[in-house]
């Protein structure tokens, strides 16, 4: 058996094969599958990176809803699930953002991506708002809707013309 204290080689093949991979959208993928597939994982060393790479394939991968604590400058500002350390500490300080350690980091950190990311979670939140913002347009201060239908009128008129004898 595989599980006998000092047995490490095991006397028979594996009993279970699979014949296909697994899909973590296989049945559709939700909102949060679809995200989690197009998350790039930076700031992060290669072990740490291939951790949260199989999370992610094998549906494991949850994101956090309200930012963590960070360890080194213990502000709210880790944004990304697993992690402990936030992005600027970690491009100060060179360390991994998930394990902390001082080791090579696969995809470095861009700032300028951070930012972007974060227009995003805010259009995201503004988007979740809902009635809010449906009020918000729906003011007739920069748009008039008489404009659409002041030519209208007009081809009536013309239609009208045309067709009497």
């Amino acid at each position: 058996m595989s599980s006998q204290r000092g047995n490490v080689s095991r006397s028979r093949a594996q009993k279970h094969h699979n014949t296909t991979a697994f899909k973590n959208d296989k049945y559709g993928a939700t909102a949060q599958v679809k995200k989690a597939n197009l998350k790039i994982h930076n700031g992060l060393c290669q072990h740490c990176k291939g951790v949260l790479e199989w999370k992610v394939k094998y549906n494991k991968y949850k994101p956090l809803t309200q930012p963590k604590k960070c360890v080194k400058c213990s502000q709210k500002t880790v944004r990304d699930a697993y992690h402990i350390v936030c992005k600027p500490c970690s491009l100060q300080l060179e360390i991994c953002c998930k394990c902390g350690k001082k080791e090579d980091i696969v995809i470095p950190v861009n700032s300028h991506l951070d930012k972007k990311e974060q227009e995003d979670e805010e259009r995201e939140k503004r988007h979740r708002r809902g009635k809010k913002e449906v009020e918000d347009f729906d003011s007739d201060d920069d748009y008039d809707d008489d404009d659409d239908f002041a030519g209208i009128e007009d081809e009536e008129n013309d239609f009208n013309r045309d067709s009497k004898p």
